[in-house]
């Protein structure tokens, strides 16, 4: 247990098999300020619980030795465990595990993969409640003010009489007035929602019956119509035969909890910039949507949009003003969708059909238009679109106009899965483009746009190769506390002799798809390389050079005799080269990621996480592979100053990332507070326009030999 945690703070008792997942549970819980002692199994729950007599135990069901449905039984009978709040924590979310966990004792249960956030509330939120309970028979005046303060109020119900008793706050939460009518059931239940008297019903007869404790949250509406969000936890006291003749327990308003736990779900699930639909949800709604048309044979459309020339928007008047841009298209988007297929905010599991608009990222918004009945409906939806772009935005003194071009792609014609659908009318958006802009194309069979932009464009990159137009800048990655640069991220930028400087990600997503991001990764690495050499032969030894390697780049089979032949090349000490990965990349093929890091840190260099908190929910990976650092994406960083999700999300990976050893570089650091927040959560390095843009490797060199003279801190203090 964390010495920083005084010794009076409430106790959990931590039950799972899963080193890496009962580390995350401490951290979390630790960071709550609650102490945690920790079991790997049943049995060594039980132990623990005989030394320690927790307030509160989470066990995970699936143990060796004894489970946790044995180890909840056997907690039970134990001193002390009749009335200790007991959370099970079960990747099954069917409704017989969810009985056969309140059957031997469970006062309630979470699902995995747990959301850490939401898991420190609820326990926060159990506790508290468990410890009124207790002070229950202590003090009644106690209680009282207990009760107004936690918005919590007590009851019993009597089972042999049917008579029950309401404590005022009860009255309260339940929207009557205290002492109104003598307390009954039938008056409690017809406050609750409809859609949750069900499983209330359930929970309170099993207690009838068995005596089982209980926790479970509802919802009830008020006269005037609003909806209250309560916790109602109870027990039962026996009689000497073993039959309940009591339930007593308490209710709580917890909808500041439930406020809270909105708000992540909307940070999983919208985009943070324009508040839309995000890409996980698009998908989900889409998957909906192409069953319901597979059962009733109607069409789906998928209509990709794309802003026409943002990069120059964003490099013009900078990414500031071009964000503002992304909001005000959105909302317009949201205004020219048809009343009836109003923008979805549906739930993932939502039976809700019609039209979902979300944000891709970046400049690319798509529209999924379930049950339509012809191509023409999604004609008459890509041209309103189009429209409502004619008109100027006006953001401060600037008029900017944007066009856009979009394409279409129709279930089942052009594709029986979202994959498919995405792909072909991403192909169309090319076509589209190519055509002129400012205009929209259906996707057919005839059209490869594959082969089109390998055609129109492979040419070019090749003679950018063979001509040398490539070259590096490097951002300097820059010591939190000092202001000293400790390493630098090569980034390619092509020379165009036409087109002159051209942005990365005009040129390197159809680089992929052409397979030219292979050799070009090679030359980024080589040239990275030969520069880290440089920086030191020039006597700064103790600099690393920041790699990205591709998709493509790393399933290619030589990737790591490349890298090894780069390192011999150059003649540098590998130690000082890191290879950024993506979340994505590695959770492709685990096995076969993990056989390739392993082979890579036999090189001696380092492996990093791109672009971390992006990706995957799940964290496991972490632990699996042989990382030494992350990298926090610059949407977090961005407004961690004035918003508190942003805040505790990069907290939240600030923490984890101590726990398991693991260095972190937060991009996108601009501004001061940025860095103040920063420093305080022990962040060791950042990267952002706060210290430099990146540079070509001569203005690097310069900023070197200024740091050697000791001229550079005042770029972090200033």
């Amino acid at each position: 247990m964390s010495a920083d945690i005084p010794q009076g703070a409430p106790l959990v008792l931590v039950a799972d098999d899963d080193v890496a997942g009962r580390l995350l549970v401490r951290e979390s819980l630790e960071q709550a300020g609650l102490r945690v002692v920790e079991a790997e199994n049943g049995l060594e729950a039980v132990a623990r619980f005989r030394e320690f007599q927790p307030q509160l135990v989470l066990l995970d069901v699936v143990m060796p030795e004894m489970d946790g449905y044995a180890a909840c039984a056997a907690l039970r009978k134990l001193p002390g465990g009749q009335a200790v709040t007991i959370l099970m924590l079960t990747g099954l979310e069917d409704v017989e595990s969810i009985n056969r966990a309140y059957e031997v004792g469970a006062t309630d249960f979470a699902t995995k993969p747990i959301n850490w956030l939401v898991l420190r509330h609820r326990v926060r939120y159990m506790l508290r409640a468990g410890q009124v309970l207790d002070e229950l028979h202590r003090s009644e005046a106690h209680l009282t003010a207990a009760q107004r303060t936690a918005r919590l109020g007590s009851w019993e119900w009597d089972l042999v009489s049917g008579r029950g008793h309401w404590s005022a706050q009860v009255y309260h939460l339940l929207g009557y007035e205290p002492g109104e009518f003598w307390p009954d059931y039938r008056k409690f239940i017809e406050r609750v929602h409809p859609d949750d008297r069900g499983a209330l019903d359930a929970v309170i007869a099993a207690a009838r019956t068995a005596g089982t404790p209980y926790a479970v949250d509802y919802r009830i509406a008020l006269p005037g119509g609003a909806i209250r969000h309560l916790h109602v936890q109870g027990l039962a006291d026996c009689d000497a035969t073993g039959r309940p003749v009591l339930l007593l327990g308490t209710i709580q308003d917890v909808s500041e909890r439930k406020q809270a736990e909105e708000r992540i779900r909307t940070l999983a699930y919208y985009d943070s910039l324009t508040h839309l639909p995000n890409r996980q949800l698009y998908n989900e709604q889409l998957n909906f949507a192409l069953s319901s048309a597979r059962r009733h044979l109607n069409k789906v459309a998928t209509v990709l949009f794309d802003l026409d020339h943002f990069k120059r928007i964003n490099e013009t008047l900078g990414h500031s003003l071009g964000d503002r841009l992304l909001v005000a298209v959105a909302e317009r988007l949201r205004q020219c969708v048809r009343d009836y297929d109003a923008v979805s905010r549906a739930e993932p599991s939502s039976n809700k059909s019609g039209t979902t608009l979300a944000r891709l990222g970046g400049d690319e918004f798509i529209l999924a238009m379930a049950d339509i009945d012809r191509a023409e409906d999604a004609a008459k939806a890509a041209q309103r679109l189009i429209q409502a772009m004619q008109a100027p935005f006006r953001l401060d003194e600037h008029e900017i106009v944007v066009t856009a071009s979009i394409g279409i792609s129709l279930y089942p014609d052009d594709g029986e899965d979202a994959e498919t659908l995405l792909k072909n009318a991403d192909s169309a958006l090319y076509h589209a483009k190519d055509a002129g802009r400012n205009n929209y194309q259906f996707y057919n069979q005839s059209m490869n746009a594959k082969a089109f932009a390998r055609l129109s464009l492979e040419g070019s990159l090749r003679r950018a190769l063979e001509k040398q137009e490539f070259l590096l800048h490097y951002q300097p990655q820059v010591d939190a506390r000092s202001g000293a640069i400790v390493g630098a991220e090569a980034l390619i930028r092509w020379r165009h002799p036409d087109l002159g400087l051209v942005p990365p990600l005009d040129f390197i997503p159809l680089a992929e798809e052409s397979g030219l991001i292979v050799p070009m990764g090679e030359w980024v690495l080589q040239t990275a390389c030969a520069e880290l050499r440089a920086w030191q032969d020039a006597g700064h030894g103790t600099l690393r050079m920041a790699v990205n390697l591709s998709g493509r780049q790393f399933r290619q089979q030589d990737l790591v005799k490349t890298v090894q032949c780069a390192i011999a090349a150059a003649g540098i000490d590998p130690q000082f080269l890191e290879l950024e990965i993506t979340e994505s990349m590695l959770m492709q093929d685990a096995a076969e990621t993990t056989r390739l890091l392993d082979n890579l840190k036999a090189l001696g260099v380092k492996l990093s996480v791109d672009d971390f908190g992006t990706g995957y929910s799940s964290l496991s990976y972490l632990k699996r592979f042989p990382l030494d650092a992350l990298k926090i994406d610059r949407s977090f960083i961005r407004d961690i100053a004035s918003d508190p999700d942003d805040a505790a999300i990069t907290t939240a990976i600030l923490a984890m990332a101590g726990g398991l050893g693991l260095e972190v570089v937060a991009e996108g650091v601009e501004t001061m507070e940025q860095l103040d927040f920063l420093r305080g959560r022990h962040c060791q390095m950042i990267q952002g326009y706060l210290f430099s843009k990146p540079l070509p490797s001569e203005q690097i060199r310069a900023l070197l030999c200024e740091q050697t003279a000791g001229k550079t801190l005042w770029r972090m203090t200033g």
